[in-house]
């Protein structure tokens, strides 16, 4: 059956499960929204959102050396408890990200670590764009939003999609694996090496 956007919004803002979850949910229950709500905590993927707010201060720093040895990254991947930060589900997380972020090389964690005149620099290069179409002022508008929005999933870790299953945001891939472990899970930061990079390597952190 059809899932709309709308049902899938409003379960996603009701569970902090991600998107793609939550079309799953409601797929699989034939668009059932409590039943949808019902799954998705059964399967401990709503759950994660209420952890977010939970202090995340034991974890991993993990590395990862691209074959070659030409791209290193160091990510510091958080969770609540030691013993969380040993289990394997953890472990592999931290692996993942810390590869991906050498394959899709973000500047950010989060959309919220986009430097403000980072972001107005873009939007006037949007808008730019946007008013050459010669578009009425509302539909540049709508150009400018979406267009900032596949700004983020080009720079924010938390928003690409996952290297090894592009169909799913990175985002998306932590809150489950939160959901697995009953722990709140949180990138704090990374840092991305490039063999003879002259510049800043790219960085995020927060969290």
């Amino acid at each position: 059956m059809e899932i709309s956007a709308a049902a899938v919004k409003e379960l996603r803002e009701r569970t902090g499960a991600g998107i793609l979850d939550c079309k799953w949910a409601l797929g699989q229950t034939q668009g059932n929204f409590e039943r949808a709500v019902d799954l998705l905590r059964e399967k401990g993927i709503a759950a994660a959102a209420r952890r977010s707010g939970r202090a995340a201060s034991e974890g991993q720093v993990v590395s990862y050396i691209h074959t070659g040895g030409k791209i290193g990254v160091l990510l510091e991947l958080n969770c609540e408890t030691d013993f969380v930060a040993r289990t394997p589900e953890f472990t592999g997380l931290a692996h993942d990200l810390a590869m991906h972020v050498a394959a899709m090389a973000p500047l950010y964690v989060r959309r919220e670590e986009v430097p403000p005149d980072v972001l107005e620099r873009e939007k006037k290069v949007l808008r730019a764009q946007a008013e050459g179409s010669g578009k009425p002022p509302a539909v540049v508008e709508k150009m400018v939003g979406g267009r900032l929005e596949k700004f983020y999933q080009e720079i924010c870790l938390e928003e690409q999609p996952f290297v090894k299953d592009p169909d799913r945001p990175v985002g998306d891939l932590i809150k489950s694996v939160a959901g697995v472990v009953g722990e709140n899970v949180v990138v704090r930061r990374f840092t991305r090496y490039l063999l003879g990079e002259t510049a800043r390597a790219a960085t995020g952190g927060g969290g």
